[in-house]
């Protein structure tokens, strides 16, 4: 039985919808402190903007261009101990009247502290051990190293971007190619629709480790001396399954176990397409039928041939978009858990499906 120490996975990760109003808005019942908010307007185009407690409250960067960090009081004034408050203004996270947005939100350590296990010291590594995310902030070196993600077990996926200059937001993933070979000297753009490709120049042909991310000499992870933003996730039985499947071409779909009802789910075909991402918030009953594109300032949008089902163990698709489940196609994913398919024994309440 895939019994889970996290009973109630909103404490780690939450995701907020908001209603603009133009005004300074105090947003709460998240049930945590967040170290990451990464936003997106819904009603309209809107860059999707990342925030987190490591580089503080008025740094941002977009996954949706390969731009440098910005500093702006135009989106968040402050992380709250329950929530966090969007600054007052038409712009940013989607505050002007009526404007929609979603907050999608993690809990790490708030800025962390300097971590020495890799060949290269981090400025600051916020870990969450109990949910196994983490935010590492380093200073690259121009040399093959490791940095500490401080998480004591191995994360799957990991995100990298440079601070200083446009350059892509770099995806390692333990899911990337399915054909069998090293997945770890595979990367894919989350700014961009590339396919995956090959290079040893990123994680130098490595997978993570229960202490380090090994990098490679590329420019987009490892430059001499510039500043870059990691983010860390690891998979933890009931909460967060971090993986790949094929799809059918059907609408009756590929059905991908998680063992948990999920709360939220990012996907990426490993050839050419967008990144997807869907979650519980956005559509309360299925069919899911919202899309918001991680790669893209497009509003959100939805159709038949991307609809799919969160289920009490899982997700199922319903369509046959090619982004999704195309005939054969191979997808990576990382899903996120809003209940646990059964918690701690003594507490073994199977979820239900919606």
């Amino acid at each position: 039985m895939a019994y889970s120490t996290i009973t109630k996975p909103s404490l780690h990760f939450n995701t907020k919808l908001t209603t603009g109003t133009g005004n300074s808005q105090a947003v709460t019942g998240l049930g945590f402190q967040p170290d990451l908010i990464w936003g997106k307007r819904r009603d309209s185009t809107g860059q999707h903007s990342w925030f987190d407690a490591v580089r503080g409250i008025t740094k941002g960067i977009e996954s949706s261009t390969n731009a440098t960090e910005f500093t702006t009081t135009d989106y968040y004034s402050s992380f709250d101990s329950d929530g966090f408050t969007i600054a007052a203004g038409s712009g940013g996270a989607g505050n002007g009247s009526s404007q929609t947005a979603a907050q999608w939100c993690w809990k790490a350590n708030g800025q962390g502290s300097a971590n020495t296990d890799g060949t290269i010291n981090t400025i600051y590594t916020s870990a969450n051990t109990t949910s196994g995310f983490s935010i590492i902030k380093y200073t690259g070196t121009g040399s093959n190293g490791t940095v500490g993600h401080g998480l004591g077990v191995a994360p799957k996926m990991v995100i990298v971007k440079v601070l200083s200059t446009n350059n892509d937001w770099m995806v390692g993933h333990n899911g990337l190619d399915l054909a069998g070979g090293n997945p770890w000297h595979k990367y894919v753009y989350l700014n961009g629709t590339s396919a995956e490709a090959d290079a040893s120049t990123f994680w130098n042909d490595t997978a993570p480790t229960s202490s380090v991310v090994s990098l490679g000499t590329h420019s987009y992870v490892n430059y001499s001396g510039r500043n870059y933003i990691m983010y860390a996730f690891a998979e933890k039985k009931g909460y967060c399954k971090i993986g790949n499947y094929k799809g059918n071409g059907n609408a009756n779909g590929t059905f991908v176990y998680t063992g948990f009802k999920p709360a939220m789910v990012m996907i990426k075909f490993a050839g050419s397409d967008n990144w997807y991402l869907k979650d519980s918030k956005r559509d309360v009953d299925n069919p899911v039928i919202n899309n918001l594109f991680p790669n893209l300032s497009n509003a959100e949008s939805g159709a038949t041939s991307s609809y799919a089902d969160f289920l009490s163990n899982g997700f199922k698709f319903r369509g046959t978009d090619s982004g999704l489940n195309g005939n054969n196609n191979a997808y990576i994913y990382m899903a996120i858990a809003e209940e646990p398919l059964v918690a701690n024994v003594g507490e073994s309440i199977p979820a239900t499906a919606r």
